[in-house]
């Protein structure tokens, strides 16, 4: 089966970027490690959405290694949907009203 095309809600993307700004902030080589890991993950989500569990409102939601970040998402027919790219500290759910 092809991969789905993922597509990052304006708001997600906002998330992420900042987060990475933030990690700049530390040091260019934990900038270099987030991307990477939200890369990684993103690839691996393309190839297999299902495979992690559904977490609140329907959405599922996969972890990032070395990184207190998960990205939230929903499998919409024809791409996949990011809905966030949450920080693990922040309140469950805050994302789901995103459309």
């Amino acid at each position: 089966m092809a991969a789905k095309q993922l597509r990052f809600l304006e708001v997600a993307l906002a998330e992420y970027l900042d987060a990475v700004e933030w990690y700049l902030d530390q040091s260019e080589a934990a900038a270099s490690g987030f991307t990477e890991a939200v890369a990684r993950a993103a690839a691996t989500l393309a190839e297999a959405p299902n495979r992690w569990p559904v977490y609140l409102h329907g959405a599922r939601r996969m972890l990032l290694d070395r990184f207190p970040y998960a990205l939230v998402y929903r499998e919409l027919p024809e791409v996949i949907q990011i809905l966030a790219v949450a920080h693990c500290s922040r309140r469950p759910g805050y994302w789901k009203d995103r459309r």
